[in-house]
């Protein structure tokens, strides 16, 4: 069958557009997949650093390096912790963000934060630590004097002195008790620490009426985070001695490593 040569150059000019179509919609497909790349910055992200420890100036001098923001958004108030660094952040440090991305910062306030002193003579030791808590302070060192009811808190004290109940102190402060001890009740129960955190490990220490010692970290400790990850990994006295003198100081080495815990 012949072909019109009349529809010859129709047929070539509907072919050629044709093909320019297509050209056209694959151009115009790659041109929005570059522009949508470049606004979303598909693909493009950054690894969030880790602020902790750093002032708030600081940390915003390294977020500028990354291409991102920081603001501070709250405030804590932790005694052990240098003020008015960061004690937490939001994304977390390693999280993926894109560019100009603002991390919400939680610095340790400037400002020392007090608690009033409660009343603890009278009360037993169990007793005590529970007030000492709820008031916003830490219990401190355990000393004994004989007396006809062991574990009887006969004095409180903050930093050697006598502090009447109500005053103003500052928050998290070590509160020491002198307590009683009754004869022939001077041994104690040494607990088995390993493989605890250490506000886990104080609690055992306290619960045994023993005094927490000398806390020290391991190379794989870094930052403060690392502190509150770390567990016990030695202890000393250690839990096969059985028993020690009431108000005995137990010192602990600290790591973040599981195979110092396994090796236990």
């Amino acid at each position: 069958m012949e072909v019109d040569k009349d529809q010859k150059p129709v047929r070539k000019w509907l072919v050629r557009n044709l093909v320019l179509a297509v050209l056209f919609f694959v151009a115009l497909l790659i041109v929005t997949q570059v522009s949508l790349m470049l606004i979303t910055r598909h693909n493009k992200v950054i690894t969030v650093p880790d602020f902790t420890d750093l002032s708030a100036a600081d940390a915003k001098i390294v977020a500028k390096r990354y291409d991102i923001r920081t603001e501070v958004v709250d405030s804590v108030f932790v005694k052990r912790f240098e003020k008015g660094h960061v004690f937490s952040q939001n994304p977390a440090p390693g999280s993926k963000v894109k560019k100009n991305r603002c991390i919400a910062l939680t610095i340790n306030s400037t400002q020392t934060k007090t608690v009033k002193m409660p009343n603890l003579i009278g009360y037993s030791l169990r007793q005590a630590k529970t007030e000492i808590l709820a008031a916003g302070l830490t219990v401190g060192k355990l000393s004994y004097r004989e007396d006809m009811a062991t574990n009887n808190v006969l004095d409180q004290f903050i930093g050697g002195k006598y502090i009447a109940p109500g005053k103003e102190v500052e928050a998290e402060s070590p509160v020491d008790l002198l307590l009683g001890l009754a004869p022939g009740e001077n041994e104690t129960y040494i607990p088995y620490l390993i493989g605890f955190t250490l506000p886990v490990a104080r609690d055992n220490i306290f619960e045994n009426s023993l005094n927490l010692g000398n806390v020290s970290y391991d190379e794989t400790v870094h930052n403060y985070q690392d502190t509150l990850n770390a567990v016990v990994y030695q202890q000393s006295p250690a839990h096969r001695a059985g028993s020690a003198p009431m108000g005995t100081s137990v010192n602990l080495k600290m790591t973040v490593s599981q195979a110092k815990i396994a090796a236990r």
